[in-house]
């Protein structure tokens, strides 16, 4: 069955906008967005903070719904570095995630590497593997926010 392209994630795109679409399919809750940044190999992987390691489209797939039927995920990247070649990327992002527990709206950190190929669909995501942040994590991230006058 093929799988639906987000027109960012198209080819003769870069590593940036299938990121871009990646972080917009977690906040729209859109599993069909969010697969289409994945590349089409057996060999894909993902790790969310503190679990498992999932292998290959299928495992990922069922993460991604598991979390999206408890909502959307608000996870926005507030700083990413990144190394690029001719036909991979590494990007080195901080991103700060927001989470509702009984007692309100929480902020964390998260660290994450995502890393994406260019195959002949476009830049495709590989592997993206997250962990939590800790204090000097946070700072960057409020160093990152608008000053408001």
């Amino acid at each position: 069955m093929p799988r639906a392209r987000s027109k960012a994630a198209t080819l003769g795109g870069s590593s940036d906008d299938t990121e871009s679409a990646f972080y917009e399919a977690l906040q729209r809750g859109d599993i069909d967005l969010l697969m289409s940044c994945w590349a089409d190999e057996d060999d894909i992987v993902c790790v969310h903070p503190g679990g498992p390691r999932l292998l290959g489209a299928g495992a990922i797939r069922a993460a991604f719904e598991s979390m999206f039927a408890n909502g959307t995920v608000r996870a926005r990247p507030v700083q990413v570095h990144r190394v690029v070649a001719l036909s991979s990327a590494v990007h080195s992002v901080a991103e700060q995630v927001e989470v509702m527990l009984p007692d309100g709206l929480h902020q964390a950190v998260v660290l994450a590497t995502n890393v994406y190929h260019k195959t002949p669909e476009g830049w495709r995501m590989v592997a993206h593997h997250a962990s939590p942040g800790v204090a000097p994590d946070a700072q960057v991230v409020a160093a990152q926010r608008p000053v408001l006058h």
